[in-house]
């Protein structure tokens, strides 16, 4: 079987980011996601369409492809006050690369990396952590089926909902952000 829309597709993959591996499947736990649902980067899910089981494709994805460039708005300086709980200045996250979960006026929320503490500021970038980088990914396809029934769909949630939301936005880069 090949991977192809609305399939269920298990990947073991490495992602290098600038001479370093940034992420991987642990051994015996492959990635597990819906083909074609938007759940990953779409030129991830391009590189691997038509590939069968125990294919494996090495392929490099630019920052445009990825997770986009640095945008410099998103590079912002923020009272330090903000930064106060109950009274106190929340220090045990105020340092240089902490990630600080964080809302805007409108509830929207967002993570935030620490840049810089200031004297009276935080410098906070917004940009996704991969962003501006090149991706380089070693994949291997590890399953691919139907998964068409109520059932499958409860336990690939169910199984996998927490570890996707937790993992995806700090330690799992090639989730998509859409």
């Amino acid at each position: 079987m090949k991977v192809e829309q609305n399939k269920m597709v298990g990947v073991d993959y490495k992602l290098t980011v600038d001479g370093q591996i940034a992420d991987q499947s642990r051994p015996g736990q492959p990635l597990e996601f819906i083909f074609g649902t938007g759940m990953l980067l779409p030129k991830f899910e391009e590189a691997i369409l038509g590939k069968e089981i125990g294919e494996s494709v090495s392929f490099t994805l630019e920052a445009k492809d990825g997770y986009g460039e640095v945008i410099a708005d998103a590079i912002v300086d923020l009272p330090k006050d903000i930064f106060m709980v109950d009274g106190k200045l929340a220090e045990d996250i105020l340092f240089e690369g902490s990630q600080v979960p964080m809302s805007d006026a409108q509830g929207n929320r967002m993570m935030g990396i620490v840049k810089e503490v200031g004297e009276s500021t935080v410098k906070m970038d917004f940009n996704h952590p991969m962003a501006g980088k090149t991706l380089n990914f070693d994949v291997e396809v590890i399953s691919v089926r139907d998964w068409n029934t109520s059932a499958d769909l409860l336990q690939f949630l169910g199984r996998s909902s927490l570890q996707i939301s937790a993992h995806s936005f700090q330690a799992c880069p090639i989730f998509s952000e859409h």
